[in-house]
């Protein structure tokens, strides 16, 4: 941080763990590696535990009781702070977190960067109303952590900078070779939700077992579909190589990828996904499908294997690829390592701090593409 500028002060708006999500992660990590820089960093945090607790079992109107303490923060945090950087994403979360925090910044003269991160942009923006992007054009800035999403506003009229997520790199070490292994341990790190199609992965692992007959999988998330995932394997014939671990902590997640060989992504929507940033940077090689923006995170052939979204034969064939060429997996590691340290503190401290100041300085309305 440049020492001869005043101290920044920052409203960071967003939600912190628990649960373990990519955003709540990245807000929690970029507020603590800010504060070590020395801007004040003041968090608006769009989860915060219901007061009094009771008040969380009361369906239909708990809603309430968080919301409106959330709305008093935000009027306060926008008069004691120099910028406000608001972490958003689609459907719920848009409507009662991020528009209400554009209008109070709007209201109170205080400008605000919104860092969209939703992997679904492009299609709840697409059904959103018109005052939907109404509420975007009245944001300051727009900040997305991937090509793929300044596309996708630019195909709205909206101008985004770009700045990745964070990874650190202090966490994540890039693990030992292992020779001639044969019972590989491959890993799934996402959430057990309809988009994120684990069926796929299980079924791409019910044909490495036939060449790999010691292989084992550890699916690591939580999510309503895990009774049905469950059932699959048990009907794939695959569930004793199959462990259901659940959600990790973050603070264990290095601890998972140290210990494996390959990690399968079999996601049908994503944007840039932090599994894929944390993998590179322990030296796991990537196969994963190829849709939304992971083309822009990894190039296939060169620092993954992307296949298509559904196909678990061709998720197959990928993996078994890299699990039998040692040259090939070297290679992927290398440049996936190469890939990380482009996303680490060090790349994007500088690009946060300069959008803040550009901020604290520039006329007021979001760009047009």
């Amino acid at each position: 941080m440049d020492t001869a500028a005043p101290p920044l002060r920052l409203g960071l708006i967003g939600p912190l763990p628990p649960p373990s999500g990519g955003m709540a992660n990245q807000c929690r990590q970029l507020r603590d590696l800010l504060a070590a820089e020395g801007v004040s960093v003041d968090l608006v945090q769009v989860n915060a535990p219901y007061q009094p607790a009771w008040a969380g079992r009361l369906r239909g109107v708990r809603a309430l009781f968080r919301l409106l303490p959330y709305l008093a923060n935000l009027w306060r945090a926008c008069g004691r702070n120099d910028v406000l950087h608001l972490m958003a994403n689609s459907g719920w979360a848009w409507h009662l977190y991020a528009a209400p925090a554009i209008w109070i910044a709007r209201l109170r003269g205080t400008p605000i960067i919104v860092n969209y991160r939703g992997g679904e942009a492009a299609s709840f923006f697409a059904a959103a109303p018109r005052w939907v992007h109404a509420t975007l054009a009245r944001a300051d800035r727009l900040a997305v952590p991937s090509g793929y999403l300044e596309a996708v506003f630019g195909a709205m009229g909206f101008k985004s900078v770009v700045i990745p997520n964070i990874i650190n790199l202090d966490r994540f070490k890039p693990r030992a070779a292992v020779a001639g292994q044969n019972a590989p341990h491959l890993i799934v790190t996402r959430n057990l939700e309809p988009i994120y199609d684990i069926p796929t992965a299980l079924a791409a692992f019910a044909i490495i077992l036939r060449e790999f007959p010691r292989a084992r999988i550890t699916v690591a998330g939580s999510g309503p579909e895990r009774g049905r995932l469950e059932a699959l394997a048990a009907e794939l014939g695959i569930a004793p190589a199959v462990n259901f671990c659940g959600r990790v902590d973050n603070h264990d997640i290095p601890a998972l990828y140290a210990g494996a060989d390959l990690m399968l992504n079999p996601s049908t929507v994503d944007n840039m996904p932090i599994s894929i940033l944390e993998a590179f940077a322990s030296g796991v090689p990537v196969v994963s499908t190829n849709v939304g923006g992971i083309p822009y995170v990894a190039r296939d052939g060169h620092s993954a294997l992307l296949v298509a979204p559904r196909a678990p034969e061709a998720m197959a064939a990928a993996a078994l690829r890299v699990l039998r060429e040692p040259a090939l997996t070297a290679s992927l590691v290398a440049a996936g390592r190469d890939s990380a340290a482009r996303c680490a503190w060090p790349e994007v401290r500088a690009q946060w701090l300069t959008e803040y100041r550009r901020l604290c300085r520039s006329d007021r309305g979001l760009e047009a593409a």
